[in-house]
Formats: C-alpha cells, structure tokens, sequence
C-alpha cells in the first residue's frame, strides 16, 4: 500500500496540482492589483470653504468621485459654501475613491407640517414648535369647534398636513370662534336631501334624523317637512330632522298636518290669562285707630277707687204725681231726656 503512494505517477499529479493551486492564487492577486490600482493613490484636495462649483470641478480634475450633504443650514456661512470634506484633505486614496463634500445648503431644510387639523390650538402651537415652525397671525371664524384648528395657511394659500415648507416659517391658523347664537333656521322644504345636508352646513347646523317615507335612502328624495321650522331661531350646532319622499310637499298635507300637531302644537289663547296684583301692605298712616279705655288711678294704700264724674241730668223725670213738673228753660222742649250714662269701675290690684 505505501509503495503504491510513493509511485511516480501519483506524485506527479501531486507536484502537478500544487503547481496549479500556485498559478490560480498568483493570477487572482494580479486582477486584483490591476481592477482596484493598487499603488495608485492621489491626495484629496482642499476644497473647503469653496463654492460647491468650485470643489466639483477640482474633484473631477483628481478623478475623484464626490456626494454633497447639504442637510443641515448654517446662517453663519455662505449659501452652497463647502464647510467639511471627508476623508479629510491631504489624505490619500485610489483613484475614483468617493468624497463626501458637506455644503451650506441655500435655506433652511424643508419640514413637513403636522397634522393639527381639528386639534385644540394649544397643542397645534407645541407640534408646530417641534417641526420647527412657526405660528404667524390666528385668525377666528365661527364653528362649533371652539379653539380648535380649523385649516392652515402658508404665505396666504390654504395647506394640507404634510406639505413640506422651510423650516423656521411661519403659518397662519384658523381657529373656531364657538357656535353663534340666535341664527335664524334655512328653509328646506322642496328641496333635495342633498342640497339640505350642503345648506346645513354651510350654516353650521347638523343633520339630524332624515326619515325617508318609503324606507330608503335616496339622496333625490325631495323635503316636505322640517324640524325646527323655517324662521326660527337656534344656535349654530344644533342638529335639524328632516322628513323626505319622493312626492312633492302638496301631495303630503295629511302627513304634513299630523307632524304639525306632534312638533307644533296650537295653543288656546281665547281664555283670558290669569292676572296676580301684588297687594300693598298698609302704613302707620292707613292704619285704624283703635280707641283707648280710660285710665283710672287708685292708691295701693287706701284700696279706694276712683270713678269718672256723672254728668249733670238736662231734664227731670216726672214723679208719680199728675201734675207735671216745669221743664228746664235751657233745653228745648222737644228734647228728650238723655239716659244716664253708667259709671265704669276700674280696679287696680
């Protein structure tokens, strides 16, 4: 067995195979040498603090290939100056090797608005910060949004979420103003679903229920009756049913009558209303006046009472006898005699 290892043919083919292993390594570092330029190396240059025009045009005299950042603005320099270059200059590289060039940019870098629609204008103004942009005038419309953001403008033309502006620039908002009040109520009757909902809001107002006679949904269905009425008031907001068909308004009277007396009720008014008079108190003056008892004093000691003085009689009493007595010359004779007045007794314990 070992003497067949050691056969010249085997080790021919051994010497053979190593020889071949030997040429393929020689040759593949060869191509290699050869494709990167191995031991050709050029300096970079220095093109920093040059114009961007400047610095391509010495780039691509070093046969040298270039890529400009220009992410990041800098109002200390000149627009499209080259502040940095990397690798750094002096340095050695192969031919065609690829230097970043980093460049002032003209302005700012652009930034994208955030989406503050319908938020509250506190938190609009903090999003808007962060992006880097700034709040410029805010202006109020009525909504039923209070202090929400409405839309957002830039150099006077409305922009969506999204759009990408310079940073550091100034938008303007429009913020709700809260619903009015005491707005009159837009007539709808004879028209479109449709059109209602778009007149609606436009006044905004909100849609409330739509019942549709014959159960469906379509938009054509023409209004024959609303609630609140034409006319009346109601603040901004508040939410407006509407009844739709197919039919016009004066084949409905009898629905439309029997929505008047669920919705707008006749009230009585024949009945005279009840009037309430306040009554006044009465004063010190109006007040009647109650007489006082007399006053009779006595003598805790004594125990004797004192009682009012008679009167004195005006006429005598006839006596039993028939012959009549004279009256008194002082009292008229048609005078009939006063009754004695009875003396009241007043005792003080």
């Amino acid at each position: 067995m070992f003497k067949s290892l050691f056969h010249w043919k085997v080790l021919l083919n051994i010497v053979l195979a190593m020889a071949f292993f030997a040429g393929l390594v020689w040759l593949t570092f060869r191509w290699l040498e050869f494709h990167t330029n191995h031991g050709e190396e050029v300096p970079v240059p220095n093109v920093v603090n040059m114009t961007i025009h400047q610095a391509i045009k010495v780039l691509d005299d070093s046969g040298l290939e270039y890529e400009v950042d220009s992410f990041k603005y800098d109002p200390k320099f000149r627009p499209f100056q080259v502040l940095a270059v990397f690798p750094a200059p002096g340095a050695n590289v192969k031919n065609g090797r690829v230097i970043n060039v980093k460049v002032n940019p003209r302005t700012w870098a652009k930034v994208g608005i955030p989406d503050i629609i319908d938020r509250y204008k506190g938190l609009a103004f903090n999003q808007l910060n962060l992006v880097g942009l700034k709040v410029g005038d805010t202006l109020y419309e009525p909504s039923i949004q209070r202090d929400a953001v409405l839309r957002i403008l830039y150099n006077g033309t409305s922009v969506k979420p999204g759009t990408q502006i310079p940073r550091f620039s100034s938008v303007d908002l429009v913020i709700g103003s809260g619903p009015m009040r005491n707005v009159t109520i837009p007539n709808l009757v004879g028209r479109t679903v449709q059109e209602a909902r778009k007149i609606i809001g436009q006044a905004l107002f909100e849609v409330g229920i739509v019942d549709h006679e014959d159960g469906g949904k379509d938009e054509s269905d023409i209004i024959y009756y609303q609630d609140p009425e034409f006319g009346s008031l109601r603040d901004q907001g508040m939410q407006i049913d509407l009844w739709a068909s197919k039919k016009t308004p004066a084949e409905l009277q009898n629905k439309i009558r029997q929505l008047d007396e669920m919705y707008r009720p006749k009230i009585d008014t024949t009945l005279a209303p009840i009037q309430y008079n306040e009554v006044p108190s009465p004063t010190i003056e109006q007040r009647p006046m109650v007489p006082k008892p007399p006053v009779s004093t006595s003598s805790s000691t004594s125990g004797t009472t004192s009682t009012t003085p008679k009167p004195k009689p005006v006429s005598t009493q006839p006596s039993n006898n028939s012959t009549p007595v004279k009256q008194n010359t002082t009292t008229p004779p048609s005078t009939k005699p006063v009754d004695k007045p009875k003396p009241k007794k007043v005792v003080i314990e």
